[in-house]
């Protein structure tokens, strides 16, 4: 029978020593900017002037601090900042921000509670997490490796107050070239970017230099295309199989230079290979009851949040399609 594409974590990839750049003097990477205090999603007034911010700080850092904080709202829906002159499309309210963690349980249940494929050491001493999030993922494996210093990066501040000692969370935009160090990271971690990248050879070139030789990079990857595993539904254009509902985000991924066909491109295996890491692997998952209800919350995801998936940007003011229904790591 026919079943829509469920998410399936993509491989991860380790970086061949013998090509990676040379260690780096510093230890601590230079620091991008940081929210004076993490956002929670419950506290979506925008802030506009330097009020929010300590006594005797300087006015410029004052401004800039605040303009990352300024949250846009666009037909009830709150955005991030203007301040990256980032078009990513999806929103960063309650809403959002809980259907992004229901998604991270999704992911658990289908790859068996493992929060990572690749074969991370327990000792691993510094783990960068890209596109945080609600730094759920960045919390979770934190807790599990306490003697990891672990740093979560995100275009919002919308991760809790309260986490583990070894978590940190920063405001950075994963498009624009990397601040860290070359060979920092004993692991990248990066999962659901296909609505912001558009260039994903640099995206892994940035990893390539960040993690250390040896070290491994994971990206975990979905498409909304819907597909029959069995042939029993086929592509005739008048279903949700290769219907309007694929050309939809077909056309609208050309149209934002952002593809959202990113497992059927082969776009992630593609730019590894381009950016120079070997011993790629890759491991495809598909949503079925044997995963303890993984498809009912997948479901969940879709219906609890449509607009995540089908959104709109104040700036085109036209709809912008980001859907979830198939993941690779």
């Amino acid at each position: 029978m026919s079943s829509p594409p469920a998410p399936a974590p993509v491989s991860s990839s380790e970086q061949a020593a013998q090509t990676s750049p040379p260690v780096a003097d510093a230890n601590t990477p230079e620091q991008p900017l940081e929210a004076a205090a993490p956002h929670q999603p419950e506290r979506e007034t925008v802030v506009d002037d330097d009020s929010a911010l300590s006594a005797g700080v300087d006015s410029s850092t004052a401004s800039v601090a605040s303009s990352i904080l300024e949250y846009r709202k666009f037909k009830g829906r709150s955005y991030h900042s203007t301040y990256h002159g980032s078009s990513y499309p999806i929103p960063t309210d309650e809403q959002t921000l809980e259907n992004f963690d229901l998604m991270h349980h999704f992911l658990t249940l289908l790859t068996d509670d493992k929060l990572y494929l690749a074969p991370v050491k327990d000792d691993v001493q510094k783990v960068l997490d890209v596109g945080t999030g609600t730094g759920i993922w960045a919390i979770d494996f934190a807790d599990e490796h306490p003697n990891t210093a672990v740093v979560g990066t995100d275009l919002s501040a919308v991760q809790p107050d309260w986490v583990p000692p070894n978590l940190k969370f920063e405001i950075d935009d994963c498009t624009k070239p990397w601040t860290w160090d070359t060979n920092t990271f004993d692991f990248v971690h990066m999962r659901y970017l296909f609505s912001a990248i558009r260039d994903w050879t640099a995206l892994f070139k940035e990893a390539y230099n960040a993690v250390k030789p040896g070290g491994w990079v994971e990206s975990c990857e979905s498409e909304p295309m819907t597909h029959s595993d069995d042939g029993t539904v086929t592509d005739d254009g008048s279903t949700a199989l290769g219907g309007t509902w694929d050309k939809m985000f077909i056309e609208g991924g050309k149209a934002t230079g952002c593809s959202l066909s990113v497992l059927t491109e082969d776009l992630q295996m593609k730019a590894m290979k381009e950016a120079g890491f070997v011993d790629i692997q890759e491991t495809f998952y598909k949503a079925s009851e044997e995963h303890h209800n993984s498809p009912r919350i997948l479901t969940n995801c879709i219906y609890t949040d449509p607009i995540r998936f089908m959104a709109q940007r104040p700036e085109d003011g036209g709809n912008r399609p980001v859907c979830e229904a198939q993941s690779r790591v």
